[in-house]
């Protein structure tokens, strides 16, 4: 079974930036992508906003591409999303999820989530 464990989120002032971390344990086969999704309060989950799958590619969304990067962490089996230029409008619950695929071929649905870790970005 696969367990997903945010960790990184906080307060910071606009403008400035986070590092959240996802690790992954359980993870099976060598074909798997970890995506990181948020939601705002009263808004639904957006996402994937960032994908890094096992082959190594990484894919960003248009609205946050050139502010957050996906990596691989330092850690094994972690995948790092670094947030820069924040604004009050990345105010969100920060959730990482796995899939099964990868960029190259295809991804599939998203079924292996973690519960979150707050970001808060105050004005």
């Amino acid at each position: 079974e696969v367990h997903l464990v945010e960790s990184g989120g906080g307060l910071v002032q606009a403008g400035g930036s986070l590092r959240l971390s996802c690790a992954a344990s359980g993870l099976a086969g060598d074909r798997y992508a970890i995506g990181w999704f948020r939601q705002a309060p009263g808004k639904e989950r957006e996402g994937p906003l960032c994908i890094r799958s096992s082959e190594g590619n990484v894919y960003c969304k248009d609205s946050v591409r050139g502010r957050f990067t996906i990596s691989s962490g330092t850690a094994k089996n972690t995948v790092d999303l670094q947030m820069n230029s924040l604004t009050p409008e990345d105010t969100a619950v920060y959730y990482c999820a796995e899939a099964d695929g990868t960029i190259a071929t295809s991804i599939g649905p998203w079924r292996n989530w973690g519960r979150g870790t707050q970001v808060t970005v105050s004005s």
